[in-house]
């Protein structure tokens, strides 16, 4: 899957535990929307997660 274009943020894996500590592999995806943003001043279309949108790292075309 796609990754944040600023902040280089994909999905991570680690183990789910049940109550009796049985591991089983899982993952953790941030949440990814594919927006137009502004790049060396011009509009370009890529994913970028949700908490960099909000932060304002990014300004939308």
């Amino acid at each position: 899957m796609a990754k944040d274009f600023v902040t280089g943020k994909k999905t991570t894996f680690g183990n789910r535990r049940s109550h009796a500590l049985n591991s089983t592999r899982r993952s953790w995806k941030p949440n990814l929307q594919k927006v137009r943003i502004l790049v060396n001043g011009k509009p370009k279309r890529v994913w970028v997660s949700t908490k960099t949108l909000k932060s304002g790292k990014v300004t939308r075309v």
